[in-house]
């Protein structure tokens, strides 16, 4: 998230935390140090100590849930980018889906399982501990919070864990995930105007249920259920889709054989696009390397015509290729902010042109103008 603080990090994962938090630790801090003054007045000034102690286990708890959900991602080659505490709890960010309905549920399962084990531990000690006072109040009180910590993340819809768990559902059912995250997210759409309904109901005093956190948790779960819902429809339309289809039309192509002359004629000059550089191939078709049209100032223009091609190319091991028949839903995964663009290249090695993040958008454009 923008504007977080990273403050270490956790078998190799980053820990972030959202300037929201520190709104929400206050909020916290308070609310349970005013309690154990009621409870315990002997406390004095020791109960706000005691009191963002308290807050700051209960976070502990949200980074040990989000822990359960990074960490079995982790075992299934999943990159977790970070985990970023911020005013609704927590976020584990990962570089990509599940590869599989199953190892979906296993992840979105993990969190709400930490969480009900951390209640587990916390009650046990609890009842059969022999704990007394504030002690007994603080781990009776982080027990229960993990219990609502581990429902509370159950509601099926997106974003939350049991949506996640719905999506892994209809997944498994229709074979399609973009379905899973589309009736997930509508679950999530559902439930978020609950919230709101409920919290503005109780701001108006028609009902005890609901609060102004209840109409904030709404919102927070219809704003990121919408944006489930817009991914969703853009995989569905992408679906079925591979490498090939967005293919740049006239990709810069050019044979190693042909003459400097030759390519500057029949490629550069009158191209409506300013390509910076070319991908050059051998007589079979297949990826011998690239050229950058820069680098043909290093020859005389008067030798152009006796010049080749493949006296400028550069090696072919710095291009990223991606096989042709590769899924266009995977191939945006591959692509990012040092990755742009992509050569295609057939099972025989041939290339079919070259791809990149804004042929994918107009590829998108026009099945949805189709």
């Amino acid at each position: 998230m923008n504007g977080s603080i990273r403050v270490g990090s956790l078998f190799g994962i980053p820990v972030f935390i959202n300037p929201s938090w520190f709104l929400v630790l206050g909020l916290i801090t308070w609310n349970y140090a005013t309690w154990l003054a009621f409870q315990f007045p002997e406390l004095g000034l020791v109960a706000w100590g005691l009191g963002l102690v308290t807050a700051l286990l209960l976070f502990a708890s949200v980074v040990a849930h989000e822990l359960g959900h990074s960490l079995v991602a982790m075992r299934q080659g999943i990159e977790v980018k970070s985990i970023t505490l911020f005013i609704f709890g927590g976020l584990a960010s990962l570089g990509e889906e599940s590869k599989t309905p199953g190892d979906s549920f296993r992840v979105a399962i993990a969190g709400p399982l930490v969480s009900f084990t951390l209640f587990g531990w916390l009650h046990a000690l609890s009842t059969f501990g022999q704990l007394t006072g504030p002690l007994a109040a603080v781990i009776g009180l982080l027990a229960y919070v993990n219990l609502a910590l581990g429902v509370f993340n159950l509601i099926p819809g997106l974003p939350l864990d049991g949506g996640n768990i719905l999506k892994s559902i209809v997944w498994k059912i229709t074979g399609k995930p973009y379905q899973g995250t589309a009736f997930a997210s509508r679950v999530g759409q559902v439930f978020g105007w609950l919230g709101i309904g409920l919290g503005f109901a109780s701001l108006l005093g028609l009902t005890n249920v609901g609060s102004i956190w209840t109409l904030l948790v709404g919102w927070f779960l219809l704003q990121n259920a919408g944006q489930s819902a817009q991914a969703a429809g853009v995989q569905r339309l992408l679906s079925g889709l591979t490498a090939q289809d967005a293919v740049i039309p006239n990709s810069p192509l050019v044979s190693a054989a042909s003459s400097l002359r030759e390519f500057a004629n029949n490629k550069i000059i009158g191209n409506p696009v300013n390509w910076r550089k070319y991908l050059v191939t051998d007589e079979a078709g297949k990826l011998a390397g690239e050229i950058l049209v820069d680098d043909m100032k290093k020859v005389p223009t008067t030798d152009w015509w006796d010049v080749q091609v493949q006296t400028l190319v550069r090696s072919p091991s710095e291009i990223a290729t991606v096989p042709s028949t590769t899924p266009l839903l995977d191939v945006i995964n591959m692509l990012n902010e040092q990755l742009t663009e992509l050569a295609v290249v057939k099972e025989d090695g041939e290339v079919v042109g070259l791809l990149e993040k804004t042929s994918i958008v107009k590829l998108l454009e026009q099945k949805v103008t189709a």
